[in-house]
């Protein structure tokens, strides 16, 4: 069972991309972050002529997260995280799987930090975590997977020092994510990648793409029945440069069949 995650940056402006994607790699389920459309603009009967169901939690212009199943449509579990209820960001959406829980997470950037965006950055991982807690109990497999807009070690970077004030590398950033690992949870693509030098985003500006200067923030992570399971997690890197791409790669984890 392959499952992955893709920040699609804008799927109308990037459905061509993604349809290509789908078609050419058939993951089992894939988790889309930064949909960037309400929910009436998503563009359901193009994916399924794809061969995938969907379920999509929208917003206008900015966020939005949407879970794909080849096959099927993904069976619905929670919207949204609980324990700040003014918050309306559409950021995260679960669903079951072939068995499987699977999360989409779009995690706040945090820019600029300090400040009121950072703040709600690190309540949004307690709330997180607080959710994955209440999935762990249910002691079935589980994948977190998306955009965590956390680098979590100097080594998932290409230079710490260029993102050293940034909020993505921010010492409670770092600890809030780490937190998650001492939970218990597994980070598949570092677990297959342990000496880093893996990205998973490339900036539009400055040449990045094309120097190779790249950051790790696109994440699973997997409860232990799931972690079990797992055989490989990679990124497919060469999708990131293809024309109108997104500035992510999409990233996936292979699971045995349960």
């Amino acid at each position: 069972m392959r499952i992955a995650t893709f920040n699609i940056n804008g799927i109308k402006a990037r459905l061509p991309r993604l349809v290509e994607w789908l078609e050419e790699t058939r993951p089992d389920v894939a988790c889309l972050q930064e949909i960037k459309t309400a929910d009436e603009g998503f563009p359901a009967d193009v994916l399924e002529k794809a061969g995938y169901g969907a379920i999509w939690h929208g917003q206008k212009g900015f966020n939005g997260v949407a879970i794909l199943a080849r096959g099927q449509v993904p069976v619905e579990t929670a919207r949204g995280l609980t324990g700040e209820p003014e918050d309306e960001h559409s950021r995260y959406l679960e669903a079951d799987v072939n068995g499987v829980r699977i999360a989409s997470i779009y995690l706040p950037n945090g820019n600029p930090q300090p400040g009121p965006k950072f703040d709600y950055k690190l309540r949004w991982m307690r709330r997180l975590r607080a959710r994955a807690a209440e999935i762990w109990a249910t002691e079935q497999p589980a994948v977190l997977a998306g955009d965590y807009n956390v680098i979590p070690f100097d080594r998932d970077v290409w230079k710490p020092a260029a993102m050293a004030s940034d909020a993505l590398m921010q010492p409670e950033s770092r600890a809030a994510y780490r937190t998650l690992l001492g939970d218990g949870w597994t980070d598949a693509l570092a677990s297959r990648h342990p000496a880093g030098g893996v990205w998973t985003f490339w900036d539009y500006q400055a040449g990045a793409w094309q120097r190779d200067m790249g950051f790790r923030i696109d994440h699973l992570l997997l409860s232990p029945t799931a972690a079990d399971r797992l055989v490989d997690a990679q990124v497919d890197k060469p999708y990131r440069g293809r024309e109108k791409a997104s500035d992510h790669a999409p990233v996936w984890v292979e699971l045995t069949d349960g």
